[in-house]
């Protein structure tokens, strides 16, 4: 995540120009119209507390981007998962635009930091509250659509909304066989799985764990992941594979 440090007396100017630079370099381009930027960190608080300010806010590029950010997002799920029926692409879709992703995305790369923000607004906790984030993202996609076009955006979000599917993915994966197993196990043996780690291979950057999971005192399944939860998973899915389902079926 980034937080870019600035001393209490700079110049509010200063700051923006800094704040602007260090945006363009996360965003991966240069705006040839750098008013555009500028409105799409600025939230409606700042133009109410200066009427003076010509730039104006930020809801109109939020609009645009919303539009922007589901196409994008919905054409990269369409490419990399092509065996997934519509339903699935469309929960995906709609975990990886929802407001907690989008804020979360818009702290990694330094949003926060640049917005601008009345005086109230900023002393309310504005700055990092999810909503601000998520629409300034929004309008900062709006506005990099416009000034880069839609090769531009795809630039930038791909690289971002890859880790966080995978991760939802894995979750959701993690969670229904886990879940399946836990159901079954206590409705018809009366026990909780499991889940213990009984090796880990390979460097820090890349591990990889092993994991069993128990029913009472038998060993019903053993995974592999290169996370605890996904061995866990592994485990589950082997253990329902292997175990129950011959016996339900």
């Amino acid at each position: 995540m980034i937080h870019r440090q600035t001393t209490n007396d700079q110049h509010p100017a200063s700051r923006d120009q800094d704040n602007l630079k260090a945006l363009q370099l996360a965003l991966g381009h240069c705006f040839g119209d750098l008013t555009l930027l500028r409105r799409a960190l600025t939230h409606p608080s700042y133009v109410n507390e200066h009427p003076e300010d010509e730039t104006g806010d930020n809801q109109r590029l939020e609009f645009l981007g919303d539009a922007v950010l589901d196409f994008v997002t919905g054409a990269w799920v369409y490419r990399r998962y092509p065996d997934f029926a519509e339903g699935h692409m469309t929960r995906l879709r709609a975990a990886l635009v929802r407001t907690e992703t989008l804020a979360q995305l818009a702290r990694q790369v330094g949003i926060g930091d640049a917005l601008r923000l009345g005086r109230g607004e900023e002393e309310a906790g504005g700055r990092w509250r999810e909503t601000n984030l998520c629409d300034a993202f929004e309008a900062v996609v709006g506005a990099l659509h416009l000034d880069g076009g839609l090769t531009a955006v795809e630039s930038f979000i791909e690289p971002l909304i890859g880790p966080v599917a995978e991760a939802t993915l894995a979750a959701d994966a993690d969670h229904d066989a886990k879940s399946r197993l836990q159901e079954w196990s206590q409705a018809e043996l009366g026990v909780t799985p499991h889940y213990r780690i009984i090796a880990e291979k390979g460097p820090d950057h890349a591990k990889t764990f092993i994991a069993e999971v128990l029913l009472g005192k038998q060993v019903a399944g053993q995974g592999t992941g290169h996370s605890k939860q996904a061995a866990e998973q592994a485990a589950a899915h082997e253990a329902w594979e292997d175990q129950i389902r011959p016996k339900i079926s």
